[in-house]
């Protein structure tokens, strides 16, 4: 039972530091900058990542990638929290 609680409590711990550590009272402002020429046709352009690292956000610069076939790539957002805003990352 002991084990048990002791592998439960870690979890929680590491699920409610999960939770709220990302989110910021308030989004940082847009980022502007100009993409670089596409490498070829077979290529889409991937935008800029806020990325969580050390207690805030930090841009990350978007890239052109090849074309997955079958799939099709979602932009990241903002995402309201009520109390904030959390990044929610591009993906496939």
């Amino acid at each position: 039972m002991k084990k048990w609680l002791t592998v439960f409590g870690t979890a929680l711990i590491f699920i409610l530091a999960g939770c709220t550590a990302e989110i910021v009272a308030t989004r940082p402002a847009d980022v502007v900058y100009s993409r670089t020429i596409s490498p070829g046709p077979d290529y889409i352009w991937i935008g800029g990542d806020w990325i969580w690292s050390g207690g805030s956000y930090h841009w990350h610069e978007g890239h052109w990638d090849r074309r997955r076939p079958g799939r099709a790539w979602h932009e990241g957002h903002w995402e309201n929290h009520g109390n904030g805003y959390r990044w929610r990352r591009g993906h496939w």
